[in-house]
């Protein structure tokens, strides 16, 4: 199974996942937690590079260096982890890109579907939570929990307004495997949902 849990920075992620995997690990099932980008040397790399660099990358740029990073990551250790009967969490995946390169940058939605297709070879997750929260109310808890923000997290409210409006379009496309849940719920109630939507 491939968990995927997405929303915009400061939506709590984190905090769920690190729940989940307790909650799975306690009912026997072998977990693997990743994130995207990164979880590989190549992919690590990638993340500083989209991250942390001074350099202007341009929209599509990203949407390529992000779907790069995915692909080395299905390969190389999604795919076989699940034939080894792990359960994978992977904080972000496909859906980050179409919501923060196509719904925040402006890039086209049919092209990056087109790269999440090469990347993810046919891998698409049983089921995504999205974390959804306000704008300001996300930018509060990243504030808190970060020395200094990196790429994204400079990019401002109307992108990342754009990005949470991404998610909701996202979440009405694919009702079978999205389940958005209100972030502002308390840390056990989303928790309690998620539990619940994985039994």
């Amino acid at each position: 199974m491939l968990i995927t849990f997405e929303g915009i920075d400061g939506s709590g992620k984190t905090t769920q996942i690190n729940l989940l995997r307790e909650h799975l690990e306690r009912c026997g099932h072998k977990v693997l937690c990743l994130r995207e980008p990164g979880s590989t040397s190549i992919s690590e790399k990638i993340r500083e590079t989209l991250l942390q660099s001074k350099e202007d990358i341009s929209p599509i740029a990203e949407v390529l260096l992000f779907c790069a990073a995915r692909a080395q990551l299905v390969s190389s250790v999604i795919k076989p982890a699940l034939k080894d009967g792990f359960t994978v969490i992977c904080d972000r995946y496909m859906d980050s890109t179409v919501a923060y390169q196509g719904y925040g940058r402006g890039v086209d939605i049919a092209m990056i579907d087109a790269c999440n297709a090469m990347a993810i070879d046919g891998l698409l997750p049983t089921i995504t939570f999205i974390l959804d929260v306000q704008v300001e109310n996300a930018a509060q808890r990243a504030d808190k929990r970060a020395e200094e923000k990196d790429r994204m997290e400079n990019a401002g409210n109307d992108f990342f307004i754009n990005v949470r409006l991404g998610y909701h379009h996202l979440a009405a496309q694919y009702k079978e495997r999205i389940v958005m849940i209100d972030g502002t719920k308390s840390i056990e109630e989303i928790s309690e949902i998620i539990c619940a939507a994985i039994i």
